[in-house]
């Protein structure tokens, strides 16, 4: 399934290569196990916040698109080509759990995401086919790790175009599993991913959109992953997102990357001083923001606080995972489009409930789950990314 990273690309009008398959197309200005002088991720300093989606929130920044606000929470509508509206979390958290309550947007080719991401392209996802009615698709990627497409596991919901239901990811250091309406569906432990190398595990962000996965001008694989192409004329076609709570189990003003290696162990959780903190939130503010799915970090300078704060495993839950075969097909790297194409052939593993991998050309994702770690003082705030 593409992903909803594949959505920034579409955004900046970025062209599509010609694979079939559309990658997973993780977009990040500074990835740290590349890089040794990317800024600072601010985090969220609190063990929890929920959002009310009938008004505007701070704590929530539009990407892209225009996003309205009623009775029904937020609307994502695509009302014609080339929109894809999203907004992003002015925060990150490390380990932790993402509940949404929402209902996902109809129409052939429209995809409703909700995703977590980090800079170093770690990714959890839960996405909607319009055309589908049905299921939903859960995903993960870990360090952009396009190689295979054999983790989209799709399961059944009923009628989530038309009835509110509540999707939590709990992400721990040691499993991420993913649940409707308080039933866990898939559980994902820390070894079932090559061995935890491919185990997202580093502080991510939440991003929440809706795109045309089967706009004309995608590549043919994500058409047709999407479900066939989008008719317009049929437009609008909205995403209710009624309310969203997050908890972070890692509390702190800002995370840091000590090394390269991308592993929970690397990150440090910062509280530091005034000053400490305005630096990590100029330098999250630089950089290029892309839509709904991609890492748009900044490349700006770190804004590293005083902290020395250390980390300790936050990791309570220790789920297993029974793996689900399924056919993957090939994919690409990150490929982008003018309409927010994804991550090519998704199929599924890792899952101990009674999931489905359909075998269509998809792919994207990271994940979400619990945990518990060590923090220490105060850091303070950040600022979201902007396109």
């Amino acid at each position: 399934m593409p992903s909803f990273r594949s959505l920034s690309a579409a955004v900046l009008g970025l062209v599509a290569v010609s694979s079939p398959l559309v990658q997973a197309q993780t977009y990040t200005n500074c990835n740290p196990t590349e890089k040794t002088d990317c800024p600072n991720d601010a985090a969220l300093n609190q063990a929890s916040i929920t959002t009310d989606f009938t008004s505007e929130s701070n704590d929530w920044t539009a990407t892209a698109g225009t996003i309205n606000y009623g009775s029904n929470g937020a609307e994502f509508t695509i009302g014609k080509k080339g929109e894809a509206p999203t907004i992003k979390s002015n925060f990150y958290i490390l380990f932790g759990s993402v509940e949404v309550e929402m209902k996902a947007a109809p129409g052939t080719g429209i995809i409703s995401s909700v995703v977590m991401e980090s800079d170093d392209l770690d990714e959890v996802d839960w996405e909607f086919l319009g055309g589908n009615n049905t299921v939903t698709e859960t995903n993960y990627f870990g360090k952009g790790d396009t190689t295979t497409y054999d983790r989209a596991i799709y399961y059944p919901v009923s009628d989530p175009q038309d009835n509110w239901h509540t999707y939590t990811v709990d992400w721990t250091s040691d499993a991420i599993k993913w649940s409707i309406d308080g039933t866990v569906v898939r559980t994902l432990s820390y070894s079932d991913a090559k061995g935890g190398s491919r185990f997202p595990q580093t502080p991510m962000n939440v991003r929440i959109g809706n795109w045309a996965g089967g706009d004309p001008s995608n590549p043919e694989g994500t058409i047709e992953w999407a479900g066939g192409e989008t008719d317009y004329s049929k437009a609008p076609f909205t995403m209710y997102v009624k309310s969203v709570k997050i908890q972070n189990y890692t509390p702190a003003d800002a995370y840091k990357f000590t090394d390269t290696s991308g592993s929970w162990q690397s990150i440090q959780p910062l509280n530091g001083t005034a000053a400490d903190t305005a630096k990590s939130t100029s330098n999250n503010n630089n950089g290029n923001s892309a839509s709904s799915g991609g890492n748009s970090n900044s490349n700006s300078g770190s804004g590293s606080g005083n902290s020395t704060s250390t980390s300790t495993s936050p990791s309570s839950s220790t789920s297993s995972s029974s793996s689900s075969s399924s056919s993957s097909s090939s994919g690409g790297s990150n490929s982008t489009s003018t309409s927010g194409s994804g991550s090519g052939n998704g199929t599924s593993t890792s899952s101990n409930s009674s999931g489905t991998a359909m075998p269509t050309n998809a792919a994207a994702g990271t994940v979400v789950s619990q945990t518990l770690f060590s923090v220490v003082l105060a850091f303070a705030v950040f600022c979201a990314l902007n396109l």
